[in-house]
C-alpha cells in the first residue's frame, strides 16, 4: 500500500506574525518557515505505518512557491521514500487545494492519504475533508489513533464529547490531530541521504488544473491590542466599572 502525505509549508509556529504597513498580507520576507505542525504529524504516522509492515511506499506532496524544494527534502530526510513539488506561486484556498490533490491521488493510487486535520496559517480545516468529498472516499477526521487491518482502517478521533471510534474501508482520507504521535527527530545521516531522493516537480497545468482565486480577501488587520486591566474592591465597583465602558 502506497500513502500520500500532503505536507504544507507554513511560516514557523514560534514566529510572531506581523500584518504589512498596507493592510495587504502578512509579512513572510526574511522569516522562518517550517512544515504544518499538523502535517509533520501525517508525515510520522504514514512512516510509523510504513515500518510496521502496512505500508510500501510514503510519498509527500507540497503546493507551494518554487523555492519550496528545501521543504520538501525535510519531509524526505524524515524518511519519505519520494516528494512531489506542485509549483504555485500563490496560497491556494482549501478547495482549490483539495483539487490538486485529488489529481495527485489519480496518479498516485495511494491506499490512504493523511493530512493535518488543518494548517496554522489560515486554520481552515477543510482540505481533508474537501479532497474526500471530491474523491468520492470515506474520511476519518481528527485522528489520535490508527490502526490499520486488511482493507480497512480503525481511526479513534476525538470529538467535543469524548472519543469516537470509525471503521473505513479503504482507500480513504485521514486528517492527524496532535494527539496521534509525536514526530521524529531528523539525524545527520537522514538529511544526506535525502539529497538523492526522488523530487518530482509539476506545474498546475501538468495537472491539467486552471485555479482562479473564488475569494477576494480585501485587507488583513492585526487584532486589537488588549486594553490594561484595572483592579476593583468589590462586585458594585466591577458593575460599575462595566457600565461605565457600554458592557452592561
Amino acid at each position: 500500500m502506497k500513502i500520500l502525505v500532503a505536507y504544507k509549508r507554513v511560516v514557523d509556529y514560534n514566529v510572531r506574525i506581523q500584518v504589512k504597513p498596507d493592510g495587504s498580507g502578512v509579512v513572510t520576507e526574511g522569516v522562518k518557515l517550517s512544515a504544518n505542525p499538523f502535517d509533520e504529524i501525517a508525515l510520522e504516522e504514514a512512516l510509523r505505518l510504513r515500518e510496521r509492515g502496512l505500508a510500501s511506499e510514503v510519498v509527500v506532496a507540497t503546493i507551494a512557491p518554487a523555492d519550496a524544494a528545501a521543504h520538501l527534502r525535510n519531509g524526505l530526510a524524515m524518511g519519505a521514500n519520494r516528494a512531489i513539488h506542485v509549483v504555485a506561486d500563490r496560497s491556494l484556498e482549501p478547495l482549490a487545494a483539495a483539487r490538486v490533490l485529488l489529481e495527485l491521488v489519480r496518479r498516485e493510487q495511494p491506499g490512504i492519504v493523511l493530512l493535518g486535520k488543518q494548517a496554522i496559517d489560515d486554520d481552515c480545516n477543510q482540505t481533508g475533508q474537501m479532497l474526500a468529498a471530491l474523491w468520492g472516499r470515506p474520511q476519518a477526521t481528527f485522528a489520535s489513533k490508527v490502526e490499520v487491518e486488511g482493507g480497512w482502517a480503525r481511526v479513534t478521533r476525538e470529538v467535543d464529547a469524548g472519543l469516537e471510534v470509525l471503521e473505513v474501508e479503504l482507500p480513504c482520507v485521514i486528517t492527524t490531530d496532535l494527539r496521534l504521535n509525536e514526530p521524529r527527530f531528523i539525524k545527520l545521516p537522514e538529511i544526506m541521504k535525502a539529497k538523492t531522493k526522488p523530487l518530482q516537480t509539476l506545474a498546475l497545468a501538468d495537472l491539467g488544473l486552471e485555479l482562479g482565486p473564488e475569494l477576494k480577501v480585501l485587507h488583513y488587520e492585526p487584532p486589537s491590542k488588549r486594553q490594561k486591566g484595572i483592579m476593583v474592591k468589590d462586585a458594585a465597583e466591577l458593575v460599575a466599572a462595566l457600565r461605565a465602558r457600554g458592557l452592561l
